[in-house]
């Protein structure tokens, strides 16, 4: 399990593969504020409302000046799909191999229905213009947390 990013350092770059199959590179988007979360499964209940509560309070967030990404295991085919059904306006990003949710910390042990295993963890992360971290938040909850997040990016 990787460590888990700390604010005031730079957002490890990645470059996936979105749901339209265009490839998006973090560091491509230097001179934005970029909200990036993880979350374990397209079409699972959980990923399903917090995905719609970005959806939203996508405007409210891009009135902030912020951009979101968001990042699961899924293949961008699935991806597509998720997107379309539920009218997520933003990009959705494939990791296969769950190499940038390690590198960021969103991989490691979690307990689902009472079993533990290792696993995708839902994480939430504000990268600033500059590509340094400004908040990190792991292990989240999908309802009521985009509220709060807004609420701390207005602040």
């Amino acid at each position: 399990m990787a460590p888990q990013i700390r604010t005031g350092r730079q957002a490890p770059d990645f470059t996936l593969t979105d749901h339209e199959g265009q490839e998006v590179r973090l560091s491509g988007l230097r001179g934005r504020k970029v909200i990036v979360y993880f979350y374990p499964k397209a079409f699972t209940p959980g990923c399903t409302s917090e995905a719609c509560d970005f959806r939203d309070n996508l405007a409210s967030l891009e009135a902030l000046g912020c951009t979101v990404l968001g990042i699961s295991g899924d293949d961008p085919e699935t991806l597509r799909r998720f997107a379309q059904e539920h009218r997520l306006p933003y990009r959705l990003l494939s990791d296969p191999d769950a190499a940038t949710a390690r590198a960021w910390g969103a991989w490691g042990e979690k307990t689902v229905g009472g079993e533990t295993r290792i696993g995708p963890l839902r994480s939430t992360f504000v990268i600033g213009e500059d590509g340094t971290v400004e908040s990190a938040e792991h292990n989240v909850q999908a309802e009521g947390h985009v509220a709060g997040l807004r609420r701390r990016l207005a602040g």
